[in-house]
């Protein structure tokens, strides 16, 4: 329908230049939104879920690695390195925190660190020397 009145435009020549087609762009309006999702890495497996989630381009994903380090700290780091293979692909980034918690982010998002060069003026966001880090960059 739309189409046709396209080309009838077309046909005309430009004959009937005060007629217009109005065309809705926002029928294929499609909404995103940025998810949040704690995954659970028991074995190397579970990787694909995790890296599914981050090629569809709107989620965090929250990844608990303490069950899979206390099994095997080989499959764990094959693991992250797959998941750090992929978020850097994608553009995006991938942080430790803490012992047990690793966080990987598409290219929209970023991880804050503290002690880094992003805001050095506020002293609080500023990593002591000589105290634990308590995040880690893969």
């Amino acid at each position: 329908m739309v189409f046709d009145k396209i080309k009838k435009s077309f046909a005309l020549g430009g004959q009937g230049a005060e007629d217009y087609v109005e065309i809705d762009l926002g029928q294929d309006k499609k909404e995103s939104k940025v998810s949040v999702r704690p995954f659970v890495l028991k074995k190397f497996e579970d990787v694909n879920d995790i890296l599914n989630s981050l090629r569809e381009g709107y989620t965090i994903a929250v990844i608990d690695i303490q069950t899979l380090r206390k099994k095997d700290v080989i499959e764990l780091k094959r693991a992250i390195s797959k998941i750090k293979k992929t978020t850097e692909a994608l553009e995006g980034n991938i942080t430790g925190f803490g012992e047990n918690i690793v966080i990987a982010t598409p290219a929209f998002a970023q991880i804050y660190l503290p002690g880094t060069q992003q805001s050095s003026s506020n002293p609080q966001n500023v990593a002591q020397e000589g105290s634990k880090p308590r995040f880690e960059a893969y």
